[in-house]
């Protein structure tokens, strides 16, 4: 699974002009799934980005994770991730998941966040959401399990 992780100030989602949830400081995770993703893959993935240390310390490092000051998480699902653009002038997305295994092991990556953060909200796998955020740093992550 791919997670394209930002630092947030802020963010939230709407759907036809209305906010559907909203995070203050922590990350928004836009998520991606690819054919070989198993539930194994999510949830190494979700362990990944709760302990991953890219919030500052008191030195001004990026020594904490969200876990530790326990920031909020936007988990957005965006097929979209998975996209083959090696070739050509329009993304391929042949190595992106079928919708219905994306959307099982979106559904299990979720789950388990609020199972063991808790403050943690989502996207609607397959709505067509506007993502707005103040990004903090700025800074931008790739992580893979």
């Amino acid at each position: 699974m791919i997670a394209l992780l930002q630092r947030v100030v802020e963010a939230d989602f709407a759907i036809d002009g209305k906010i559907v949830a909203s995070i203050g400081a922590g990350l928004v995770a836009l998520v991606g799934v690819r054919p070989a993703d198993t539930e194994e893959s999510a949830l190494r993935l979700l362990a990944r980005m709760l302990q991953y240390r890219i919030f500052a310390d008191e030195a001004g490092r990026m020594n904490h994770s969200l876990l530790q000051i326990h920031g909020e998480l936007l988990l957005v699902p965006q097929f979209t991730l998975a996209a083959d653009t090696r070739k050509g002038l329009r993304p391929s997305f042949s190595s992106a998941a079928p919708p219905a295994q994306g959307q099982q092991l979106f559904d299990t990556l979720l789950r388990a966040a609020r199972a063991q953060h808790g403050r943690v909200a989502s996207g609607i796998f397959g709505a067509n959401m506007q993502l707005s955020l103040t990004n903090d740093g700025p800074v931008t992550i790739w992580l893979e399990s």
